[in-house]
């Protein structure tokens, strides 16, 4: 068994992709016709966004949005780069809330985070020291 991609269920699918490319510069690999649902050019491993109707459809017993909450979920994201600092204000000026500044681990990592419109965290951080791809 292996990871192929994680889903968030969002309000508009198309809004998400177009600000997942002005915050982050990720592209759009996949769309359906129907809108919605749509997977991003993130390498082996897909971020994926699916409209609250399908996922409806697929959990009629219901879920929690991540847009409802003023909290961010208890679950992240992380997108690796080499200037935390210079995408935390990418990702704001596109519409992202910045939940503090970038900070470096123990480790030697910097981390910081945001939270997308539709409520998603989202982890900012360098490439782990000595780690290989």
């Amino acid at each position: 068994m292996k990871f192929g991609y994680a889903i968030t269920y969002v309000k508009d699918v198309s809004q998400t992709v177009a600000f997942w490319k002005a915050a982050f510069g990720i592209e759009a690999r996949f769309v359906v016709p129907t809108g919605d649902y749509a997977e991003l050019e993130t390498g082996q491993t897909a971020i994926a966004f699916a409209a609250h109707t399908l996922g409806r459809s697929n959990l009629p017993q219901g879920y929690a949005p991540a847009d409802t909450s003023s909290l961010p979920q208890g679950q992240e994201l992380a997108l690796v780069t080499d200037d935390v600092e210079a995408a935390l204000v990418q990702a704001v000026q596109a519409g992202a809330r910045l939940l503090g500044p970038a900070k470096v681990k123990p480790w030697g990592q910097t981390v910081g985070y945001v939270c997308t419109p539709d409520g998603n965290l989202i982890e900012l951080c360098s490439p782990m020291l000595g780690a290989t791809a």
